[in-house]
């Protein structure tokens, strides 16, 4: 690797607009540019500077370092609050994609507005996935590189699981109990 692969490899990470995967980072370099090897030299540069390359989801990208981001949240402009029903949605979607709006409508136990999926669409963090090959063809929806970017995953499998969630008391300690008593009982087998 040469000093010159590091150096097109980092111009093309930091003119991108949006995080770019390594196929994408090739083909802006050109042949003969090692960008595995770019990448690794990079990260090692950087290892001590107020930015870095960072991997989410298959796609590379620059990201302040994480003990000075409190100096750009200061200036960061808040975005609006997703109402509790987007959440959910969005927690849904996250763990059980690809999932219908019927699905999803299911496990929250309540219909969902249109409105919803398409706040969180507009966030960049669900897309639509497909259609189920089922009757009526339901539109499914999973999640983007955007959520994983935004909520600083590497992929899907880094969700906190429900002992993470109890330790960090996000659970409502009632539907918690509830869960063990399903569990234990089987279940409502009427």
């Amino acid at each position: 690797m040469t000093s010159h692969d590091e150096r097109a490899v980092e111009a093309v990470l930091f003119a991108a607009g949006h995080p770019l995967t390594r196929a994408e980072i090739e083909a802006a370099v050109g042949e003969g540019i090692d960008v595995a090897a770019g990448l690794t030299a990079l990260a090692e540069r950087y290892t001590d500077r107020g930015i870095h390359p960072v991997e989410r989801g298959g796609r590379w990208h620059f990201e302040t370092a994480p003990d000075l981001a409190y100096i750009l949240r200061r200036t960061r402009e808040e975005p609006r609050r997703l109402s509790r029903a987007a959440i959910e949605t969005l927690a849904i979607i996250a763990y059980h994609e690809p999932v219908s709006r019927a699905e999803i409508e299911a496990i929250r136990g309540v219909q969902i507005s249109k409105g919803t999926l398409d706040v969180l669409m507009e966030a960049g963090w669900a897309r639509p996935a497909g259609r189920r090959e089922v009757p009526g063809r339901p539109l499914t929806y999973a999640t983007t590189p955007g959520f994983l970017t935004h909520f600083g995953l590497q992929s899907r499998r880094d969700l906190p699981g429900i002992d993470d969630l109890r330790a960090a008391g996000l659970l409502d300690p009632v539907e918690d109990m509830m869960m063990h008593v399903e569990v234990e009982t089987g279940g409502d087998d009427d």
